[in-house]
């Protein structure tokens, strides 16, 4: 299977999420940009999968393209006269045979031409219900599991596992 590759159309999400959009509107758009980008680290470090995240720089006098890391992830301010949906369509078009590319946005329009270029679409509203789901999973597998109050090999290994070992212990 293709490795999965989430385009993150950042300011779409921003001003589509409440708590990111709140923090946008009362001028605090680069903390709403970094908890985008905390949010989406999470995320990544659950799924496994290679997360971009592109921001537009479209009116901002960027002669060039930034690209940046934030933890496990991808960012990307566009250079001057370049959309984040341009940039966005560009990576679906170049990657979509090798990769299985998803996009996150809810501009329509971005959605229609991003299928077109063998994309998979996902709105902003799919992408925070499956980053909530994915948190109750990692919840569930790491955080809610009682703890051993041996440090025993016994302790880590299931049961046909035991058993086998059982087996092998009493043939010697």
């Amino acid at each position: 299977m293709a490795k999965e590759v989430l385009l993150v159309d950042g300011y779409n999400i921003i001003h589509a999420w409440p708590e990111l959009k709140t923090m946008a509107m009362e001028d605090q758009l680069d903390h709403a940009r970094t908890r985008l980008l905390e949010i989406l680290s999470d995320y990544q470090g659950y799924k496994k999968n290679e997360i971009i995240v592109v921001f537009d720089a479209y009116k901002a006098k960027n002669p060039v393209r930034s690209i940046d890391a934030y933890h496990n992830i991808h960012v990307i301010y566009t250079k001057e006269h370049e959309t984040a949906d341009h940039y966005i369509e560009k990576v679906a078009t170049e990657y979509a045979r090798d990769y299985q590319i998803r996009v996150a946005t809810s501009d329509a329009l971005e959605q229609t031409i991003i299928l077109a270029k063998g994309a998979a679409r996902m709105s902003a509203r799919e992408l925070l219900s499956d980053i909530q789901a994915t948190r109750k999973e990692y919840k569930a597998d790491y955080l809610e599991k009682p703890s051993r109050t041996t440090n025993r090999l016994e302790g880590h290994l299931n049961k046909e596992t035991l058993a086998w070992m059982e087996k092998f212990r009493r043939q010697r």
